[in-house]
């Protein structure tokens, strides 16, 4: 939150998808109080999330339908899968949120494999993303891919807000 403030000034509404207990959305509505706050997640995990007044939890699965929000979060989901489904997932989120216009937006948090981090952590990347294609169907990406993977999607536009060491904070824009 310290780093990413901004990131949800003026919005009155969002989805954390695959939020699990609700940890990263009850830090957010702390900090942004006038904020309506869903977490959308698997029934198994919902079923254990802690009640809170202020979060609604909500148990169901990002291919089939996302709560509607002003901007819809993923936070490290997305390396996890293929691009055929991160475009289904994104179509999702899409259906989700309002125009750009109505200020909607998608915020990802994800890893952006980058050279310029350096060769250790970029060596380290590139080890983990074989990990990622031998344990699950996805993988982490670097800039061009991120980028081609929106336009897939239907999306016009996207930018980094910020970089995090290898993690980067993306918006994206209906």
């Amino acid at each position: 939150m310290r780093e990413c403030h901004d990131l949800f000034n003026g919005l009155e509404s969002l989805t954390d998808c695959c939020g699990g207990d609700g940890t990263t959305a009850r830090a957010i509505a702390k900090a942004h109080p006038h904020l309506k706050c869903n977490v959308l997640d698997l029934p198994k995990v919902i079923e254990k999330a802690p009640g809170h007044d202020v979060i609604n939890f909500v148990a169901g699965d990002m291919f089939h339908t996302i709560p509607p929000a002003q901007a819809v979060m993923l936070k490290l989901v997305l390396l996890h899968w293929d691009d055929e489904d991160f475009v289904k997932i994104l179509a999702q989120c899409k259906k989700a949120i309002p125009s750009r216009e109505e200020r909607g937006k998608i915020s990802i948090i994800e890893v952006l494999v980058d050279p310029s981090l350096g060769p250790v952590i970029y060596e380290s990347q590139v080890l983990f993303d074989v990990v990622m294609m031998t344990v699950t169907k996805g993988g982490q990406r670097d800039e061009n891919s991120w980028a081609e993977i929106f336009k897939k999607a239907g999306f016009s536009d996207y930018k980094i807000v910020k970089k995090l060491g290898a993690r980067a904070v993306f918006e994206v824009y209906p």
